[in-house]
């Protein structure tokens, strides 16, 4: 972890808590446990919504093949403007509630995974309902929702979208965080 995104992170925290939700960003070993879920194949299309600083990113990368399509969504300009930098055959975007307008716009039908560091028990029921739905029309049937949260208080509210198949507690973060692995419901489901 750099320092100099730890410092990013603690100001864009101390400015807006609600959206960052952390002093710091996430640890590899997180970052690692919620990447290494997805089964990586070519031609696939991901997602990452609150992107911050990269924590997780670095490892999308590590794992995406070329042609892999990568949509990076951060609301912070600075934290928007480095991933750009870092990760430029990444598209970064500033609001993941527009997420499917944002695949329209980019060619994109649906999305194999998406990957997301938002603090969703942070924001209004209405944003978090509105994110969850952008996220489950997103998806692919059968495509996954990867999330990390630090409580399990959105285990109620996903499950009405998704089949929760496992939660991994993981303690070096800080704070311990739990890493929700989510396969999008069917209608029939």
């Amino acid at each position: 972890m750099k320092s100099k995104d730890c410092l990013l992170f603690l100001r864009s925290f101390m400015r807006s808590p609600k959206n960052v939700g952390s002093i710091i960003p996430s640890s590899r070993f997180l970052a690692n446990t919620m990447v290494k879920q997805a089964i990586w194949q070519e031609n696939m299309a991901v997602a990452e919504l609150g992107a911050g600083t990269g924590a997780i990113t670095r490892y999308i990368q590590k794992n995406a093949h070329e042609n892999t399509k990568v949509l990076l969504f951060e609301m912070d300009q600075t934290m928007r403007s480095i991933l750009q930098n870092e990760y430029p055959n990444f598209n970064s975007h500033p609001n993941a509630a527009t997420l499917m307008n944002t695949m329209r716009n980019e060619g994109i039908h649906e999305l194999d995974y998406i990957f997301s560091g938002l603090p969703f028990f942070n924001f209004e029921r209405t944003l978090r309902d509105t994110l969850i739905e952008q996220i489950h029309q997103a998806l692919k049937p059968g495509g996954q929702f990867i999330a990390f949260q630090y409580s399990l208080q959105m285990k109620k509210q996903l499950s009405e979208k998704f089949i929760i198949e496992k939660i991994v507690f993981v303690p070096l973060n800080i704070p311990s965080a739990y890493a929700y692995v989510c396969r999008k419901k069917e209608s029939n489901e």
